[in-house]
C-alpha cells in the first residue's frame, strides 16, 4: 500500500509574525511553535506534513497547485488574501484536492472587510477563532478527508 500522501500547511502574509504581532488577536504561539504541533498531529494521524509561509500571493498560488499532485489535503491561513485573492479562490478550485480554510481569530467577530471569504467560497470547509487550536482541528479535517479519498469505502 503507497505511504499517504502529506498534508500541506500553507500560510499567507504576516503569519510569519506570529507571537509578537497583535497577540491579544492572535495569541503568543509563533509560526515554528504552530508548526511542530501540526507536524505532531499529523504523525499522530498516521501522515507528514509540508508546511509553508510566504507573504507573496502568487507563491501560495504555485503551493496549491503543487498540492494538486502532491497533497492528501491542504490547510490554508490565507492572512489577510483570505479576503481579496481570486487568484487563490481560482487555485483551490483547480486543484481537486480539499482545502480546508483556517484562521487564528474568528473573521466573522472583526472588521467588516474580513467578514467575506474569497478563499472560503472555494474551500470545503473553514475553522477560525480557537486560536492555535484552529490548525489542529484543520489538521484533524484534513487528514479525514484525505483518507476518504485515498482509501474510499467499496
Amino acid at each position: 500500500m503507497p505511504e499517504p500522501k502529506p498534508l500541506y500547511v500553507l500560510n499567507g502574509p504576516n503569519l510569519n509574525l506570529l507571537g509578537t504581532r497583535e497577540p491579544h488577536i492572535y495569541g503568543h504561539a509563533t509560526l515554528a511553535d504552530i508548526e511542530a504541533a501540526c507536524a505532531q498531529r499529523a504523525a499522530d494521524l498516521g501522515r507528514g506534513i509540508v508546511f509553508r509561509q510566504s507573504n507573496i500571493e502568487g507563491q501560495l498560488v504555485d503551493w496549491l497547485q503543487e498540492a494538486r499532485d502532491k497533497a492528501g489535503a491542504v490547510v490554508l491561513n490565507a492572512g489577510a488574501y483570505t479576503h481579496t485573492s481570486v487568484a487563490l479562490h481560482d487555485a483551490i478550485k483547480a486543484i481537486g484536492v480539499p482545502v480546508i480554510e483556517t484562521h487564528l481569530s474568528n473573521p466573522a467577530t472583526r472588521e467588516e472587510f474580513r467578514h467575506v471569504s474569497l478563499v472560503g467560497q472555494a474551500a470545503k470547509g473553514v475553522i477560525a477563532g480557537f486560536g492555535a487550536m484552529s490548525y489542529l482541528l484543520a489538521i484533524e479535517a484534513a487528514a479525514l478527508l484525505a483518507n476518504e479519498i485515498e482509501s474510499p469505502r467499496a
